[in-house]
């Protein structure tokens, strides 16, 4: 009995470390397995993503990246790509220096 429930706590210790689900937003079975499918498919997605795009990225970073970026309307091969040195000036202020 105690292994079972060993495993019980491994597999929630997984969900919480990986799919990013710190509380459950419904009570009934229902509801907790629809949440961790929805989990489950977005890091499987995001491992797909991943692969195909050959990332140096962790996961945990891919995911903070497309957290911060939702509403970016940037491709995501180009979002998750290194920026390239030459483009720096992007990245300058566009304003003078007051003093």
């Amino acid at each position: 009995m105690y292994r079972q429930r060993w495993q019980v706590e491994l597999f929630f210790k997984w969900i919480k470390q990986h799919l990013r689900i710190k509380t459950f937003y419904g009570t009934n079975e229902y509801a907790v397995k629809t949440q961790i499918w929805i989990a489950v498919c977005t890091y499987v997605l995001i491992a797909i993503t991943k692969k195909r795009l050959n990332l140096p990225n962790s996961l945990h970073e891919i995911l903070q990246i497309l957290s911060l970026t939702i509403f970016e309307t940037t491709p995501i091969n180009r979002l998750l790509m290194p920026p390239d040195p030459d483009k720096h000036s992007e990245f300058e202020p566009q304003q003078f220096s007051l003093l």
